[in-house]
């Protein structure tokens, strides 16, 4: 039969479902030749019973071949099912490994971040702690001991509490009032009749030194800066300024 002959020829060549599917074919092939050949010798067949059988054993034949074609389809349907979820699996593992690997680069990023916001701040802090001290000494600077550091120095101090007053103002009240003597005193005027006499370097009566003292001071009216800035304090309460002194206060 033909069949024969192909089925040799290529049946190394094929594949296991390739076979099959062959097998079906060269099944189907048999039951068609028997179903054709079955109207051919209709003359001398007298019953029906042989016909039948054969139609019985060729539908039988096809049903085998179908069945086996179906069940190996079927089977490579499964087989590349399974194939694309275990794909599907690896991809997600994939996706998920490159996500986890993110966040965690992610919280590295702001862990990072954090800690140099937090030795920021905490330098910052250190400078701020360290600079009152930076200040307190920078504050304590030296005068020299004359006119000249006397009138600087109130003038810092009265700059500290807010006194109006400059060096030329308070220079040319001094020098008018007690030529720059520290221990000058006033004997003759009003104030010495009623017992209270000028003293210092602006001349200021005892009640008006000790009413207008400047915190951190001496409490001696003949302490050159203490005098000054008392006086000085006055000056502003009743006239603005010592610069707008230009006489007997």
């Amino acid at each position: 039969m033909p069949k024969n002959v192909l089925t040799r020829a290529h049946s190394r060549a094929l594949s296991k479902q390739g076979k099959a599917a062959i097998a079906g074919v060269a099944a189907l092939g048999a039951a068609a030749l028997a179903i054709s050949a079955a109207p051919g010798h209709a003359e001398t067949v007298t019953t029906g019973a042989p016909a039948a059988a054969a139609q019985v054993a060729s539908s039988t034949a096809l049903k085998n071949v179908q069945g086996t074609v179906t069940d190996q389809l079927a089977t490579d349907t499964v087989k590349l099912d399974g194939f694309a979820a275990q794909k599907k699996a690896a991809d997600a593992a994939v996706a998920k490994k490159a996500a986890d690997e993110a966040a965690a680069k992610k919280a590295a990023d702001a862990a990072a971040q954090k800690a140099a916001q937090d030795r920021a701040a905490a330098d910052a802090a250190s400078r701020s702690a360290q600079r009152p001290q930076m200040e307190m000494v920078a504050a304590k600077r030296t005068y020299a001991n004359n006119l000249d550091g006397w009138i600087r120095e109130a003038l810092d101090i009265m700059k500290a509490k807010g006194i109006p007053g400059s060096y030329s103002g308070l220079h040319r009240n001094i020098m008018r009032e007690s030529s720059g003597n520290p221990m000058a005193i006033n004997n003759w005027d009003v104030n010495a009749a009623n017992g209270i006499p000028s003293k210092g370097l602006l001349q200021v009566i005892q009640p008006t030194f000790n009413a207008y003292h400047v915190s951190g001071t001496s409490w001696n009216i003949y302490d050159p800066v203490a005098n000054i800035t008392a006086a000085a304090n006055y000056a502003a309460h009743r006239y603005g300024s010592m610069d707008n002194v230009n006489s007997a206060y």
